[in-house]
């Protein structure tokens, strides 16, 4: 008889928080497909695909290395006035990673998981943000959204009074 080795497989276990940043880096590879955020000039950009749904994408603030969105369709929360659903984005070009910093489906953070909560729901939260995000900007390019739909919004300039 033969002694045969055998080798056990190792498959290398993924933390929540590294599951966490793999969201990050997918997103980014989504988003910068999807609309070249880092490209904008600090404005809004609507991108209407003639279905009556637009996007919204405000560029708040262009960094060296980052830049702040925010991304929602044209509709309010009839209750809170507040676009619904929109996401807060830091987009780290360096790091190539999008971070979903606030989502508004209804809800604020504050109301799913309390003002003070324990560091392992904080992660649990973002898991669930950046999932959302995810599959947002997936729907978005399955039904047309892009670079070539998206257009500035001219702000109308408020008269100066005398």
């Amino acid at each position: 008889m033969s002694n045969v080795a055998t080798r056990q497989l190792q498959i290398p276990k993924l933390s929540r928080f590294g599951w966490l940043m793999g969201l990050y880096a997918e997103n980014f590879n989504r988003l910068t497909r999807l609309f070249e955020p880092a490209d904008l000039a600090v404005g809004t950009y609507v991108s209407g695909i003639g279905d009556g749904l637009d996007v919204r994408m405000d560029v708040i603030e262009q960094h060296v290395y980052t830049t702040e969105l925010r991304l929602t369709y044209d509709m309010r929360d009839p209750v809170t006035g507040e676009p619904d659903p929109s996401a807060f984005l830091r987009l780290y070009r360096d790091a190539r990673q999008v971070e979903a910093t606030h989502c508004y489906i209804g809800r604020r953070w504050q109301d799913v998981i309390g003002m003070y909560p324990p560091p392992a729901e904080v992660i649990g939260h973002r898991l669930r943000m950046n999932t959302f995000f995810g599959k947002w900007l997936q729907y978005l390019a399955e039904q047309g959204h892009g670079v070539a739909t998206l257009e500035p919004v001219e702000t109308p300039v408020a008269p100066i009074a005398a």
